[in-house]
């Protein structure tokens, strides 16, 4: 088995490729950042490493390893730091956000909760927004982040908001003075996109490529943020489904919502990196989901 220092001697290097930086980084010798090289290419058989005098590269096995260790090294030190919240209790920083103004008051009510729970635990409170949600969880900066299901490829805890459909449009749209509309409108009307980085199970929610009976949608102008995507709506240049909470903190005079009769609800609530599963997170979805007990709004 490989010890803990010979795996973070390697991975250095493999990110370095410098003797020298990678010996600063770890506060060794060079002599020992290149023993310990030697005796994992011994134990693998192989180089793992070419070097010249100017030039340090990893060889094909070498990035093999280097890949096949590093999710393994992420998880031992997300257990370790589970491990280590559990022994010391609830303390330390949590960092949450919320995507959309109507989740802000359910973010403020989880962390009211959570403060009193837990005193010595401070929480930083953030907005994000479309572009940045998921780099957000992904590179650490957050948290937690309370958004609309689907996320792909993050953990989940209960939804904490639970609302209708409707379709944004126009003022001057025909559909505008509808009561009520099906899905199967979306196939004889462009449908404003979400932008680029959005995930692909969200857009599929969201903005289908078909209709149940499985019509083509055809595909608007896409926007960068969700203002914009309502300003292209109010322009003409598509329709929307969104959640009806958009009419009470996007109200507009040149935008209509119109409720979906045959849509499933939107649902809401916390996301989270699996890897990223603390005792912070854990207590915090704990309290989100007492401080906010889904109110199921039932359909037309």
């Amino acid at each position: 088995m490989l010890e803990r220092h010979e795996i973070e001697t390697f991975l250095t290097l493999a990110e370095e490729m410098h003797f020298g930086r990678s010996a600063e980084r770890l506060r060794v010798t060079t002599g020992r950042i290149s023993r310990v090289i030697k005796k994992l290419e011994r134990r693998v058989g192989a180089a793992l490493f070419e070097r010249t005098s100017r030039v340090v590269r990893i060889t094909p096995i070498g990035r093999q390893l280097a890949d096949d260790l590093t999710p393994l090294v992420a998880q031992m030190d997300a257990a370790l730091s589970r491990a280590v919240d559990a022994g010391r209790g609830v303390t330390g920083q949590l960092r949450v956000a919320f995507l959309g103004e109507y989740l802000a008051p359910v973010l403020l009510k989880a962390v009211k909760l959570f403060t009193a729970r837990h005193p010595d635990c401070e929480v930083d409170v953030r907005e994000v927004q479309l572009y940045n949600s998921r780099a957000s969880l992904l590179d650490g900066s957050v948290d937690i982040l309370v958004a609309a299901y689907p996320f792909d490829g993050m953990a989940r805890g209960p939804a904490l908001m639970v609302e209708r459909r409707v379709l944004a449009v126009a003022a001057t749209h025909p559909l505008a003075g509808r009561t009520s509309v099906s899905l199967e409108v979306l196939a004889d009307h462009p449908v404003v996109q979400y932008p680029a980085v959005t995930s692909a199970e969200f857009k599929r929610d969201r903005t289908p490529e078909h209709t149940p009976s499985g019509r083509a949608v055809p595909r608007g102008p896409r926007g960068n943020t969700f203002s914009e995507m309502l300003s292209l709506v109010a322009l003409g240049r598509g329709v929307l489904p969104v959640g009806e909470q958009t009419e009470r903190y996007h109200p507009r005079p040149d935008i209509v919502y119109v409720p979906i009769h045959d849509a499933p609800p939107i649902e809401r609530g916390p996301v989270w990196l699996e890897a990223n599963t603390t005792a912070r997170v854990r207590e915090f979805v704990r309290a989100a989901t007492d401080a906010n007990p889904p109110v199921v709004v039932a359909g037309p």
